[in-house]
């Protein structure tokens, strides 16, 4: 197994890490929509953080040496399930591959956000 990290998404805020390699399929843990330059969650809205997410994940993937055109599966998380038409306004225009996703409104995400998205992707 491989740690992947990168300072260009924010760092874990836990004992986990930003994704692992495991022969040749990267895992990665959740993204919240931490700014990683600022540390800290900056966008108020839905579509704002969920473009955040999609930028901290294209980061770790390209870290791992992927992209989005090969994420196999997301499993997205949010607050309030009636964002749900604005998220994947947002999240189409990362995916456009189609993977295979699971989406469920949670009660409550870290730090606050109104959203968190992970994903598993082939190199």
């Amino acid at each position: 197994m491989k740690i992947i990290h990168t300072d260009k998404a924010p760092a874990a805020v836990g004992p986990y890490s930003q994704a692992i390699e495991h022969n040749s399929i990267v895992y990665t843990s959740g993204q919240i929509a931490i700014d990683p330059a600022q540390g800290k969650i900056v966008a108020t809205d839905i579509a704002g953080q969920a473009e955040q997410c999609c930028k901290n994940l294209g980061e770790v993937l390209n870290a791992a040496g992927t992209n989005f055109s090969n994420v196999i599966k997301t499993t997205c998380f949010l607050a309030e399930i009636a964002d749900f038409k604005t998220f994947n306004a947002v999240y189409e225009k990362f995916f456009v591959s189609k993977p295979a996703r699971s989406c469920v409104a949670v009660k409550d995400l870290p730090a606050g956000a109104l959203c968190e998205i992970e994903v598993i992707a082939a190199k």
